[in-house]
């Protein structure tokens, strides 16, 4: 499985923006270490936010850029803008939902959990990272990881009230995406738009 490796502080600095969701990834930031604090000229831009998203969800080049063009061609039929479809996508990815229900404590521990099958998706076994969670569709732990003290402590102490389009079933130690997610309501700081002007020319 292609995935995305590196010091996950070390990116985080160089693209001048926490993706990695870590409270110490910025610690060592200084001014100069990022390519945001450089001039950078309209396409400087429009990489560099491209590169941020990326990092975010943890995708590859050539995956990412599927998901690009399938948003510049799908967008018009859901009545969004392909920015808007391409956030939808990425976020309703099974791997982010597991990080976002606090199963995981970064997106690559979640990656890595769903690998292992670790999870159900309404009661049948996933272990495909990219797999598209829809509306309504329920995540579960599997019993027998229920008893890893580490995936028990991520699940019941991590708080996502802040996240209205996840539901979490603490007894159950389960999650539902219950809607789409809004703009406003997604913890990335991403100028969107620029991603798609980026894959346009």
């Amino acid at each position: 499985m292609a995935k995305m490796m590196g010091p996950r502080f070390k990116l985080a600095r160089r693209l001048g923006l926490n993706v990695v969701g870590h409270p110490k990834a910025m610690k060592r930031a200084g001014k100069g270490t990022s390519r945001a604090d450089k001039k950078l000229s309209d396409y400087g831009k429009q990489l560099l936010e491209k590169q941020r998203l990326r990092a975010y969800y943890g995708v590859l080049e050539k995956q990412f850029k599927g998901y690009v063009d399938k948003a510049m061609h799908e967008a018009k039929k859901h009545k969004i803008t392909p920015s808007e479809y391409l956030l939808n996508t990425l976020e309703c990815r099974l791997d982010n939902i597991v990080y976002r229900s606090g199963f995981a404590s970064s997106i690559r521990q979640a990656r890595q959990m769903v690998s292992h099958g670790h999870f159900y998706v309404n009661g049948e076994k996933v272990n495909i990272p990219s797999y598209k969670v829809n509306v309504g569709d329920e995540i579960t732990l599997r019993e027998g990881s229920r008893k890893n003290e580490m995936f028990k402590e991520n699940f019941l102490n991590s708080d996502v009230s802040h996240l209205p389009y996840i539901e979490k079933n603490l007894e159950n130690f389960s999650s539902k995406l219950v809607r789409l997610p809004k703009r406003v309501e997604l913890p990335i700081e991403i100028n969107e738009k620029l991603i798609i002007e980026y894959y346009s020319k």
